[in-house]
């Protein structure tokens, strides 16, 4: 988005987009001119009823004077009720405006163990929302009106505005005071209870290996010292929050009563009426309530400025994607140029300059050693790599210059960790579009999952529970390749397909990668397992991050094997050469 104005030129993403939407700003503070004028009105009825009222003791007075203060408060509350609902919506259309942008940004974040906590960003705009519809909000547009109200004190009393003036100061200082003191404590607390809540999390997704193995007791004892911790830090937070509310409450409490004894003071001097004694006492305590208010909301105020910084730093390391001329439907050309893989926090990369072509309608198996590098390879080749050095090119484009969502529909990807989501079966293999049911079903069959599917409570509606825990590691599998095969994609990278599958399970991948191949799909399969090598026409031999051999099946396998050791030579059990480094 251009900046609108030469002030935003130059400005982040999330001040131009919180700028777009300053005209209601500007509506805002005009209701909160009103409502502060009109805030005078219990100043100006006790004026009226105590200096003027109770002195000609004329009832038409007082209850004109009643009645035109009632509809000033009725103005008031309506005005009040305007500028929430004028808030309300505003952050609503920018939550609107950044929602998108956000979740897209949030979501490459996460792809990327350097850029943070991206799962983090919905949460902070979720805060900055509730920021701007909170009482900090309206605070800081009454808090210009406290030297207005002080000035009125003033010219009431010169003893009584500089009264106001000295209390307003002192809040301020124990604001400040009370936010230096709660940070760290504040701090420690939250970091206890997300240590706590990472263990309790683990230990709940293993719970089968934590009751197999006998590490209750253990983790048991852990998770009590972290709740110890966090026991002491809560504890410590709240004592500290009680003792700072005391002070605050005690100030507010010797505000009221000091000013109207020094009100007193000046009516026995003579030097005020008793209506403007009672009237100071209301117009101090509406002069000082924004500086309350943002005491009582600091803590949110500082929440929502973190959020901010956070969500800006965000968008500015994950600018929005510029629209390249591509084809929607690529026809699964991958062509891999001088490509490094890099990890943080190591020099020698994963990946070692991979010079690399697939081409559609072939089958490609990738074997080695683990740690060779082939689940890397498997994620740079699917664009899902954070760092990567070189070209990665999809039918002569470079990957990055892809619409992801429109590019999606044609890769079909199955992960190491296969992770399924809360929804049902059908909605699963389908990615959470709207289900196609012949899709569904077709790529059911393909994986050999459509019986298997049909023996479930509600067969394809049946919900699979979070992360697919009520579904076995086999299904789970088998769900994840029927979704990575659904709609036949042009390219298809399957990272150790048939790690869970039993003998059935085998076949069906073998004649699925089969019917992949005829179709004109380009087929990457990378496994430990031989099982997959009788499809593949292709083979990719990996070791240390580089290619070591690459070529037809037959030949890749006896130059493995002609550099195996001797037949008669010592070999561990299991050995297998297609995994042994070569």
């Amino acid at each position: 988005m251009k900046p609108s104005s030469p002030f935003l030129a130059g400005r982040s993403e999330l001040v131009r987009a919180l700028a777009a939407h300053r005209d209601a700003l500007v509506r805002v503070g005009l209701v909160s001119l009103l409502v502060n004028l009109l805030m005078l009105t219990p100043t100006l009825y006790m004026l009226q009823v105590y200096d003027r009222v109770v002195v000609s003791r004329n009832e038409l007075t007082l209850l004109a004077v009643s009645l035109i203060a009632l509809l000033l408060f009725a103005v008031i509350a309506g005005a009040e009720a305007l500028r929430s609902r004028l808030l309300v919506k505003a952050s609503a259309a920018i939550e609107a405006r950044l929602g998108l942008r956000v979740f897209g940004a949030a979501f490459e974040a996460s792809l990327n163990p350097l850029s943070g906590d991206g799962a983090r960003a919905l949460g902070d705009l979720t805060t900055l929302r509730q920021f701007l519809t909170g009482q900090a909000v309206f605070a800081f547009f009454d808090a210009p009106w406290t030297p207005i109200y002080i000035l009125v004190l003033y010219l009431l009393h010169p003893a009584l505005g500089a009264a106001a003036l000295l209390f307003g100061i002192l809040q301020t200082v124990l604001a400040a005071w009370s936010h230096r003191q709660s940070v760290a404590p504040a701090q420690q607390a939250a970091d206890a209870a997300q240590r706590e809540q990472a263990l309790v999390g683990g230990i709940s997704r293993n719970a089968e290996a934590v009751e197999a193995m006998g590490m209750a007791p253990a983790l048991h004892q852990r998770w009590a010292g972290l709740r110890r911790e966090r026991r002491d830090s809560a504890g410590a937070q709240q004592e500290l929050g009680q003792r700072l509310g005391a002070v605050s409450k005690f100030t507010r409490q010797a505000q009221q009563s000091l000013i109207l004894g020094l009100g007193a003071l000046l009516v026995i001097d003579g030097q005020l009426t008793a209506g403007a004694m009672i009237a100071a006492n209301v117009l101090t305590t509406r002069a000082l309530a924004p500086i309350d208010t943002l005491v009582g909301s600091w803590r949110v105020a500082i929440a929502a400025r973190e959020a901010f910084g956070r969500l800006e730093r965000l968008l500015e390391g994950f600018p929005p994607r510029e629209a390249h001329p591509v084809p929607a439907e690529p026809a699964g050309f991958v062509t891999l140029r001088q490509v490094s893989a890099m990890v943080p926090g190591r020099e020698a990369p994963v990946l070692d300059y991979i010079d690399l072509k697939l081409e559609p309608g072939t089958v490609t198996a990738l074997i080695g050693p683990s740690g060779s590098g082939k689940s890397t390879l498997a994620r740079v080749i699917m664009g899902v790599w954070p760092d990567v050095r070189g070209e990665v090119l999809l039918d002569g484009e470079p990957l990055e210059n892809f619409d992801r969502a429109r590019l999606g529909p044609q890769l079909g990807y199955l992960p190491q960790d296969i992770e399924l989501f809360e929804g049902s079966v059908a909605d699963n293999i389908a990615r959470f579009g709207q289900p196609d049911p012949n899709k569904v079903i077709v790529a059911a069959q393909a994986c050999g999952l459509h019986e298997a599917i049909l023996r479930l409570p509600r067969g394809y509606d049946t919900p699979v529970g979070e992360a697919g825990h009520l579904l076995s590691a086999g299904m789970r599998q088998r769900i994840g390749l029927a979704r990575a095969v659904y709609g036949k994609p042009a390219l298809v990278v399957l990272d150790e397909p048939n790690a869970n599958l039993d003998e059935a399970g085998e076949l069906a991948l073998s004649r699925l990668l089969h019917h992949l191949g005829e179709i004109g799909s380009t087929v990457l399969v990378a496994s430990h397992r031989p099982g997959v090598l009788g499809v593949a026409g292709r083979v990719v031999a990996m070791q240390a991050g580089r290619v070591r051999f690459d070529g037809p099946r037959d030949e890749v396998l006896a130059a493995l094997r002609s550099r195996a050791p001797a037949a008669d030579a010592p070999q561990p059990p299991g050995f297998d050469p297609l995994t042994a480094h070569p």
